[in-house]
């Protein structure tokens, strides 16, 4: 799609989902959230919160994370769909998804003329700690055109969807691009078979509009909001997935090379200085001391007193071929064994091409790119 009227697309943007059409308040066909209610969640779940998804705009996978042995046998998901959108099987309905049994839904849009269809599963999803990035998909985006995304596999070599980009926000202003040219995508001769290539890329006139003239090229583990790209963009990036075992170190190898000129969101030259990538692990609790949830944001990742430790590489600077990193957890607070075990913390993993990009500071074509990744944790006892 291309953007002739700017101020036009703007109005528009702030209520995109992935059925982008003329008409957003009768044509979106999404599920937003899904919802269990059970009488003893613990019997199933690890915690309350786990009976609550969060749908990105993007996905239409949809997996409850599950206790092994839980009994799935009659489970009655309810869904909060876009406004006037209709589901088939109907919300709250009844079906069996034991055994990694999975029921397909159909979402239609108020008018009629569009639908999408979600898959929903309840799983036990093991943590993991080695990502390759060898497992990569093209993916149709919401304002047209097409990106790249990213996943690792779980035992049973399905899709996990535990990585994220910011590809589908710079689909809104830059929807022409081909999908190489996104930030984030796929690079052929990796340390070892294929890597991801982070990009700092323009935004165009679109993002020059207001103030958002480059998209850092990033990948991370946790999911993107894009219905919040241009409305609150600090909060589309959601950091972190459950993680079951205590991380001690962060290694890996990338390559990095800054562009020619550091800007400001303005689009002012920062003279004397130089961009820098950004590579470092978070673990938190994901739940406060009231047993809410808590999921980490671009204005908190490293701040909210929830983390437990990080591990940051000090410096990404321009690199002459592969370089490998190994930094060690640091660790502020203790980890609870029994928290551990049900889930209670949270692992991000994230890398960007220009340390600033979340304020939109960086330099067009600075290149970061990542492969042969782990989170090396402590061995279990079991």
């Amino acid at each position: 799609m291309k953007f002739t009227n700017i101020l036009l697309t703007i109005a528009v943007c702030s209520s995109l989902t992935s059925c982008f059409k003329d008409e957003p308040l009768n044509a979106e066909c999404d599920i937003e959230q899904a919802y269990v209610h059970t009488d003893n969640p613990s019997d199933i779940f690890f915690a309350p919160s786990d009976t609550l998804v969060n749908v990105p705009s993007e996905q239409t996978n949809i997996t409850f994370n599950v206790k092994v042995g839980a009994d799935l046998r009659s489970m009655a998901p309810i869904f909060k769909l876009t406004e006037g959108a209709t589901i088939e099987p109907a919300s709250g309905s009844v079906h069996d998804f034991s055994d990694g049994k999975t029921v397909t839904y159909k979402v239609t849009s108020q008018d009629g003329q569009w639908s999408r269809t979600y898959v929903v599963a309840f799983k036990t999803q093991a943590s993991v700690g080695k990502y390759d990035f060898e497992n990569f998909r093209i993916i149709k985006g919401g304002a047209g055109g097409e990106y790249y995304e990213w996943s690792d596999l779980n035992e049973d070599s399905e899709w996990m969807g535990n990585w994220a980009t910011g590809n589908p926000g710079f689909n809104i202003s830059m929807s022409s691009a081909e999908a190489y040219e996104y930030p984030t995508a796929p690079y052929a001769d990796g340390y070892y078979g294929s890597a991801v290539k982070l990009e700092t890329r323009s935004t165009g006139a679109l993002g020059a509009m207001v103030n958002m003239r480059i998209a850092a090229g990033n990948l991370f583990i946790g999911y993107f909001d894009v219905r919040k790209a241009l409305t609150n963009t600090l909060k589309a990036t959601n950091f972190g997935l459950p993680f079951d075992r205590k991380p001690l170190r962060f290694t890996g190898h990338y390559m990095y090379t800054p562009g020619s000129m550091l800007m400001d969101k303005y689009g002012n030259e920062i003279p004397g200085k130089t961009d820098q990538g950004d590579i470092y692990a978070v673990f938190y609790r994901n739940h406060d001391s009231a047993g809410k949830p808590v999921m980490l944001y671009g204005d908190d990742v490293l701040t909210n007193s929830n983390i437990v430790a990080i591990a940051r590489l000090g410096e990404v600077k321009a690199t002459d071929g592969w370089t490998s990193f190994d930094i060690n957890f640091e660790y502020t607070g203790e980890v609870d064994p029994a928290e551990l075990a049900n889930r209670g913390y949270n692992l991000a993993v994230v890398f960007s091409s220009s340390i600033d990009g979340a304020a939109f500071c960086g330099a067009i074509g600075s290149t970061l790119i990542v492969d042969e990744v782990e989170v090396v944790c402590e061995e279990t006892t079991e």
